[in-house]
């Protein structure tokens, strides 16, 4: 994964007034890192692209989980968009003349519930290296680029709009100087936009387009449609439009997406993929004159249907009557329409968003789907996989009790899965997720029991222990006489109880509670949504229409049980309003904030961990086509209620908040670009981004230590060990200390399964654990001006590992092949200002190294040098000494959970490790002493040779003089 620049956080000095931080306090966060922990299953992919001249590199964009580049037939996958401001991508083009060009349209130019939106175009010069924003930001939504064959320079894009209500900047738009100005030049109203442009393939000066007038409601499935839709032709350049209407249904007969294919080799033929949401005109259709007449050639739902989700056409560049069509099963003709078969589909995968056919060799193609990209290069007979893509999207995240934990959710258009925290040999692989029974769109709810059982969906029971899957959910017919209806849709809570590990509850319009599996269900709530309200401004034209009738529509959206209380229960629907009960459900009040209005979504609610009286609520009012963030507060059990968005960017609606259940006041917030926090209980807000792309939060949890996120486009993420954020100052008292070392949380000794299995390639998708051993975070508020140093001492008061900036370590040892996740070098702590980790890795010093195996011969280890015996378990302190004072910190380092040896058997293990070890060091001081008495020795030796050859010399010399040459010498009497 790429890393993002850090966010600049100042975090430690505070003006006297209010908690707006510092900017010349060094950052307090930098040291933090999220780690992606996948699950590595593709996710809905809409964008593709190829380089025909360069046929091993494509592109893909996730429609929220970025731009993706594999230069290896699709092997591997790399992302390339990290750094930039959105990740929901809907289009991708290479400038056929300049590869290296290539321009990215963000937002999904999908009409569906879950979507998120995009902030424009973008372009990179150097094939994804680099990127620049361009503009059309406003547009939310960019399905198609198309890119002059001759000219990188001059582009069309589709602009389709804001996918919620009316805007000005959406239909199609031209630009002549690679993106720096564009035109708007196609353009009927507010309420339509542009969802295909393309241009002749024999002619830059011929382009087609199409309009699309479409708009989706506040509710669940809400769908608007007007007569807007249309498919236009230029002749000069985009200059000036003329409507293609000629054997075409027209937009009064509820005309939809239209989409557009044609082929090199037949330029005049165009086929066209119509849907239509009245009577039975949809269809493909065809026309040989350059779009003047039009035959419908298809008439088979299965090959055109679904055209507002997916659903394009693309034609064989080379061969005008093979034609593909991507919908539930990827379809192929050979005889242009005719007659066709299934080119791929389920159990290969399914809802296939489009494909991209490399002109140079039309056996080599990149098709896209909602389980990611894949690449063929024999036409189709096999596939690359979608198992090398984090792009899953999740709408929830929860975690079980086993350790290490699994993060689990409903995966968009996968089924559900759970992924492991902490993989056994090093890393987290493919190994390490699993499905587990509940529907794609869900909340999966493991036992707080037993971590083996997982409820999820409408309700599933699933157990890991057999892996089968139960229906135990209240349904018609078994709920009793007298029970009310109920209405649900694909995302509904699904919790247990925080005071009752027993109770489960489920919301629909009624919330209902099970204390026996799902054996038995009782409604412990009338319908709490709207009977009746006024459609908001943003349904805009289609107010009044059928598709627009105020009836009941609303569910519950969020649920919160109060975990210090029982009796309290806060619940928010998706038409806007709040109740809360106190009693367990007997009764309830609605207590819906004053500017909370109808269909303000109510996406998370969160019950304070210390007072029944606090809680909290994200609205999202993207439904209400506006990306205003709103968190709401209430002290009082609902009674009033403080919108606290201060910080947060004025543009990034708000998904999730919660309170760290540790630390009161300490908040969260998850957005549709990032995680936020708060200090002072959400008065004021700080990006909590750091190295994690722009990406739509779904929901968030604290798990122990740990924050996790669900995304939806990039999987999950955890944000490993907040102690630091835990312990940061909030009351704004003054200045703090030159240095800070702050309590590391709880160390867990925890050994890898490594020699149990044959070496992973390294080019498997894989992610990383956790860090090994204790974290210890210390803040400078300067660079240290001396050395600093960090010791680790046992509870007799022996110092068990020393480190120092100082210290020299040598240099990393060849490992040749073996994996990245075994070797991972010491560095040097660190003196420079702000937040600083150091990992100890819970082992004592390592022994002399003449008494250990040298690193090559053991390419299992996980350092480069040798290790010392593993720590014994108990309590411990940190010292940190900076600038001449020393700052110590207690804790504790455990035993891996899953160990089941008995502590007195660790102890005598360690003692005899520590005996062991105890002497090799003696051995090892001994052995020196021998070594320097022999180098002293062999110096005095060498020393007393030289004194004796040199009086040999000075005699030969004499005697020389004396006898002349020839005479015998002091030298030959010598030898």
């Amino acid at each position: 994964m790429s890393v993002l620049r850090p966010t600049i956080l100042a975090a430690l000095l505070f003006a006297p007034s209010h908690l707006l931080l510092s900017q010349s306090t060094p950052d307090l966060t930098s040291a933090l890192h999220w780690r992606s922990i996948g699950p590595f299953r593709g996710g809905r992919t809409k964008a593709s692209a190829g380089v025909p001249t360069q046929p091993n590199v494509f592109y893909i964009g996730a429609v929220n989980g970025g731009v993706w580049k594999s230069t290896d037939y699709g092997r591997s996958w790399n992302p390339i968009f990290d750094d930039q401001n959105t990740n929901s991508i809907g289009a991708i083009a290479v400038a056929p003349s300049a590869p290296s060009v290539v321009y990215v349209g963000s937002g999904e130019g999908l009409q569906r519930p879950d979507l998120s939106t995009g902030d424009g175009i973008y372009k990179s010069t150097d094939a994804g290296k680099s990127w620049t924003h361009l503009g059309l930001r406003d547009g939310w939504q960019i399905p198609r680029i198309t890119i002059d064959p001759k000219n990188p320079d001059r582009l069309f894009v589709a602009v389709l709009g804001h996918p919620y209500g009316a805007n000005a900047e959406r239909g199609i738009f031209r630009s002549v100087d690679g993106g720096k100005n564009f035109e708007k030049v196609l353009y009927t109203n507010e309420n339509t936009g542009g969802v295909d442009v393309q241009f002749a393939p024999n002619d830059p000066n011929t382009v087609y387009a199409a309009l699309w007038q479409a708009q989706l409601g506040p509710w669940e499935n809400a769908y608007f449609y007007g007569p807007g839709s249309g498919l236009y032709k230029s002749v000069d350049g985009g200059t000036t439009w003329k409507p293609l209407t000629n054997g075409l249904p027209t937009g009064a007969q509820g005309m939809s997406r239209l989409q557009l294919a044609m082929s090199a080799s037949a330029p005049d033929r165009i086929y066209l993929n119509v849907s239509t949401y009245q009577g039975d005109m949809g269809g493909v259709y065809r026309s040989d004159d350059a779009g003047a007449s039009w035959t419908r050639i298809v008439t088979d739902e299965r090959i055109w249907g679904r055209a507002d989700d997916f659903s394009p056409l693309t034609v064989d560049p080379s061969n005008a009557d093979v034609l593909y069509s991507a919908n539930v099963v990827t379809w192929k003709s050979t005889d242009a329409g005719k007659s066709w078969h299934s080119l791929r589909g389920a159990p290969g995968g399914d809802d296939y968003q489009g494909i991209w056919i490399n002109p140079l060799n039309t056996s080599t193609m990149l098709l896209v789907s909602d389980q990611g990209g894949l690449v063929t290069v024999n036409g189709g007979d096999t596939w690359s996989s979608w198992y090398n893509q984090p792009t899953a999207q999740f709408y929830h995240v929860t975690a079980d009790n086993a350790y290490p934990y699994r993060l689990c959710g409903g995966q968009q258009e996968s089924g559900s899965a759970c992924v492991k925290s902490r993989g056994d040999n090093g890393y987290i692989g493919y190994r390490e997720w699993t499905v587990v029974g509940a529907d794609e769109y869900s909340y999966v709810a493991p036992d707080p029991l037993d971590p083996d059982l997982v409820y999820g969906g409408k309700v599933t029971r699933w157990d890991r222990r057999t892996g089968q899957t139960a229906q135990v959910g209240p349904r018609v017919g078994r709920r009793g006489a007298g029970a009310l209806d109920f209405r649900q849709i694909r995302t509904e809570p699904i919790q247990f109880s925080p005071t009752n590990p027993h109770k489960l509850y489920v919301a629909t319009s009624v919330i209902w509670e099970t204390v026996n599996g799902g054996a038995s269900w009782k409604a412990i709530s009338p319908d709490l949504t709207r009977e009746t309200w006024t459609p908001p401004p943003s349904v805009g034209i289609y107010t009044g229409t059928p598709a627009a009738a105020v009836t009941r529509r609303g569910v519950v959206y969020a649920l919160s049980p109060s975990p210090v209380d029982s009796n309290t229960i806060w619940a928010g629907t998706d038409d806007g309003l709040i109740h809360v009960t106190r009693n367990n459900g007997r009764t309830w009040t609605n207590v819906t904030p004053p500017g909370v209005g109808p269909w303000a979504k109510i996406s998370i609610m969160d019950a304070s961990h210390s007072d029944a009286n606090e809680a909290y609520a994200a609205v999202n009012t993207i439904r209400l086509n506006e990306q205003t963030p709103h968190i709401y507060r209430t002290k009082d059990g609902g009674k009033t209620w403080a919108e606290i968005v201060s910080g947060i960017a004025t543009n990034a609606s708000v998904n999730a908040v919660r309170e760290d259940p540790k630390r009161r006041g300490l908040l969260y917030a998850g957005t549709e670009s990032q995680v936020w926090f708060s200090l002072d209980d959400g008065d004021h807000w700080q990006s909590l981004r750091l190295n994690m792309p722009a990406q739509s939060i779904r929901d968030l949890i604290i798990k122990d230590d740990d924050i996790a996120v669900a995304t939806h486009g990039r999987g999950f993420w955890i944000l490993d060990d907040i102690a630091a954020l835990r312990q940061l100052p909030a009351d704004g008292r003054g200045p703090m200390t030159d240095a800070l070392l702050f309590k590391p949380s709880v160390a867990t000794r925890v050994r890898y399964s490594m020699y149990t299995d044959s070496p992973v390639p390294p080019d498997e998708p894989m992610a990383e654990n956790p860090p090994d051993g204790a974290v210890i975070d210390y803040w400078l508020k300067a660079d240290a001006s001396g050395p600093v140093t960090l010791d680790i001492v046992n509870a007799a008061g022996r110092v068990v590992r020393h480190y120092s900036s100082d210290d020299k370590f040598e240099a990393p040892h060849d490992i040749g092949n073996w994996p990245w996740y075994w070797y991972r070098p010491l560095q040097p702590l660190s003196t420079k200002a702000g937040l600083q980790r150091y990992v100890w890795d819970l082992h004592l010093a390592p022994p002399p190294v003449e008494f250990s195996m040298p690193i090559s011969a053991t390419p299992y280890n996980t350092l480069p040098v040798p290790q010392g015996p593993f720590a014994a378990l108990g309590q411990y302190t940190v010292k940190l000494t900076a600038g001449g004072t020393q700052y110590a910190q207690k804790f504790t380092l455990r035993m891996d959970p899953r160990v089941k040896t008995p502590a007195e058997a660790l102890r005598q293990q360690y003692a005899l490790s520590e005996s062991m070890y105890d002497g090799v060091r003696e051995s090892g001081a001994q052995l020196a002493q021998v070594k320097a008495l022999r180098a002293q020795l062999m110096g005095r030796r060498a020393a007393a040779g030289a004194s004796l050859q040199g009086a040999i010399d000075s005699l030969d010399k004499k005697l020389g003089e004396l006898e002349g040459p020839g005479a015998p010498t002091a030298s030959n009497f010598a030898s």
